[in-house]
């Protein structure tokens, strides 16, 4: 058996291009499926590189969802407040259950086909904006990631959560500084407004709640107070924003890379757009690597029976998605873009208890942003070379500053 120390490599990996992941997963993939790393703080750790190991750790409850019995001591995968040490022991893991049962009714496909059509006004609304940019510089690059890929999931967050829309650029800046990977003391000081921002918020919210998931979770408080007695409101609170806003930002930008990256494949998807754009979707999520990092669990107890490997009860275990999403064994030509391929059961979205509560609804705003920007501007195309761009590795969402457009 190998142990998380020995053989070690280094953390993140390099990579060849946005449009691209490391070739070094290829090859540690091949000795093994689970691989001893250092994290980017100088911790040790494990990650995971294969499909099938991967979705079996996803669904084993022996790993903890951010919980560990010593958390101060625990590794960590970046300086990010959003990769700080765990919060806690199982007390946490039950009450992130019974706050994944409070959010599922929010989140089920009758709530989430009443708001299609709010959805759909938002980005008619963000392309309204795309076209005034272009009239008032006709020939000059529009930026889709500020005015649209950015843009709509600020809005959607900002109404589900429930806080005023004027205050959504306050509150995702701060989500953005909390996931800062190196610079520890800013992302803690960020995630320590944004809890007083949601402190503060929530108490208002009091003298009149709605139908929105910060007034859920002040409903769920006062039925039980012990609710949120293993981690506080304003915390669980400020804790949604990054996962509601950055994770389908990132995709958008890149689904926008990808499609136009090679022409042909916009035009294979308007050939028939209804009927292909679930297909579309579905392979912009898999092929999508954002970042060079992964998502983080501990086990609570040793464990020597995934993927050939001895894991240590408190061993950081980092689920590379991007790997084993482009896993061989899984997928063919897993490197190439193709939406017409028979199986995409992806893990883009976890798999198992902790599997994304709002993945109907990421794939929603997917779906109308593609639809919408290439039937709004058939002619539009990308005015910078993706070989050229860089993943942004300050952030843990990764993803690119810009996505230049013209038409």
């Amino acid at each position: 058996m190998i142990s998380a120390q020995q053989g070690a490599v280094q953390m993140p990996f390099p990579r060849d291009g946005v449009l691209k992941i490391s070739p070094l997963y290829a090859k540690l993939r091949e000795q093994a499926p689970i691989i001893p790393v250092t994290t980017p703080t100088g911790d040790p750790a494990w990650v995971v590189v294969a499909f099938d190991e991967a979705k079996q750790v996803f669904a084993d409850r022996r790993f903890g969802y951010y919980t560990h019995h010593d958390p101060k001591n625990a590794s960590r995968m970046s300086e990010a407040a959003l990769h700080a040490h765990p919060l806690g022991g199982m007390d946490f893991e039950d009450q992130m259950v019974r706050l994944r049962k409070l959010m599922a009714p929010g989140f089920t496909p009758r709530r989430l086909a009443l708001l299609k059509d709010w959805v759909q006004d938002l980005t008619n609304g963000c392309l309204d904006e795309m076209q005034a940019a272009h009239d008032r510089n006709p020939g000059e690059p529009v930026d889709f990631h500020e005015l649209l890929g950015f843009r709509l999931p600020v809005l959607v967050i900002a109404a589900l959560l429930g806080f005023p829309v004027e205050d959504a650029d306050y509150v995702t800046a701060l989500s953005h500084r909390m996931g800062g990977t190196q610079n520890g003391a800013d992302a803690m000081a960020a995630a320590r407004e944004l809890q007083e921002y949601m402190r503060g918020l929530i108490a208002k919210k009091r003298e009149n709640l709605g139908p929105d998931v910060l007034s859920d979770f002040i409903r769920a408080q006062d039925d039980d107070p012990s609710f949120f007695a293993s981690r506080s409101l304003e915390s669980f609170a400020a804790g949604l924003v990054f996962p509601g806003h950055e994770t389908t930002v990132v995709r958008m930008d890149f689904g926008v890379l990808y499609l136009l990256s090679q022409p042909e494949r916009r035009d294979w998807l308007m050939a028939d757009p209804e009927g292909r754009i679930d297909q579309v979707v579905e392979e912009v999520l898999r092929i999508t690597s954002a970042h060079n990092f992964g998502l983080m669990r501990y086990a609570n107890e040793d464990i020597d029976d995934i993927g050939g490997v001895t894991i240590r009860r408190g061993d950081l275990v980092i689920i590379s998605e991007s790997a084993a999403n482009r896993d061989p064994r899984m997928f063919e030509r897993p490197e190439e873009f193709d939406p017409t391929r028979k199986n995409s059961g992806h893990l883009s979205f976890g798999h198992g208890a902790h599997n994304c509560l709002g993945m109907s609804l990421a794939r929603m705003e997917l779906k109308a942003v593609f639809l919408s920007l290439f039937r709004r501007f058939p002619q539009v195309r990308l005015a910078a070379d993706p070989a050229e761009m860089e993943v942004n590795n300050s952030r843990v969402g990764g993803g690119v500053d810009h996505v230049p457009l013209i038409w």
